[in-house]
């Protein structure tokens, strides 16, 4: 029986010393790592070959990591794990929207780091297992699309972003149960809920709109003190 096959990382780091150790340390977890420092080198590798996950410095000579991330997400659906010493919640929210699958602001440990990446594995093999027994959520109006991360209704695309994507297909599968907020930013926003953090109500207004300004025939609801439900009127 042959061993399995190795889980393949794309570090995209500009700083050398941090570069170096990401290899060195996930390489000795078992991952096998390639390294490179600038963004233009980084998105050709991500987009030519398959890769398991993506670590992406935001500050990047030339191309930087926000611009290859925008760039990336037309073509392919890697996980992103975004690393940047611009932590605040602005630059956080920009990098979920513009598809991070989770952001890491610096410094960080390595056990951190090896707990975010480990967690994005898990949740990407669950959702492959999840796509192999669920029926894909569209009917003969509207159309959830994963690789443009977007809706269709009535032949006319909403214009989701990723984060708005993922939170409206997970509202819509659960077909009417109430969703707490804890779960949502687990699932959609990809990160842990802070009551403070009004990030998931800015999303859930964002996608009330858009769903309103193309008359599409679903209605998302808030459920005071439990979270988010999303009904479908019966054909």
């Amino acid at each position: 029986m042959s061993a399995p096959a190795l889980r393949q990382i794309l570090a995209i780091e500009d700083d050398p010393v941090l570069g170096k150790h990401l290899k060195t340390s996930l390489e000795g977890c078992g991952f096998n790592v390639t390294l490179t420092d600038n963004g233009t080198t980084g998105l050709s590798l991500a987009r030519d070959t398959d890769f398991d996950l993506i670590l992406l410095d935001v500050m990047l000579p030339g191309l930087g990591g926000m611009e290859l991330l925008t760039e990336l997400r037309s073509r392919r659906r890697t996980p992103v794990l975004m690393m940047s010493a611009l932590g605040n919640e602005a630059h956080r929210i920009q990098g979920f929207d513009s598809g991070a699958d989770d952001y890491l602001p610096k410094p960080f440990s390595l056990e951190e780091l090896q707990v975010r990446i480990a967690a994005i594995l898990r949740r990407v093999a669950y959702e492959r297992s999840e796509r192999k027994r669920m029926p894909a959520a569209n009917d003969d109006l509207l159309r959830f699309d994963d690789l443009r991360s977007d809706m269709r209704y009535e032949g006319r695309w909403i214009g989701l972003t990723a984060t708005e994507y993922r939170l409206l297909k997970v509202l819509y599968e659960a077909n009417g149960e109430v969703l707490s907020k804890p779960f949502l930013y687990q699932q959609a926003l990809r990160r842990g809920y802070s009551q403070h953090d009004r990030s998931l109500d800015m999303h859930i207004s964002n996608i009330r709109r858009k769903l309103a300004r193309e008359q599409v025939a679903l209605n998302l609801e808030s459920v005071w003190g439990k979270g988010y439900v999303l009904d479908r009127p019966a054909h």
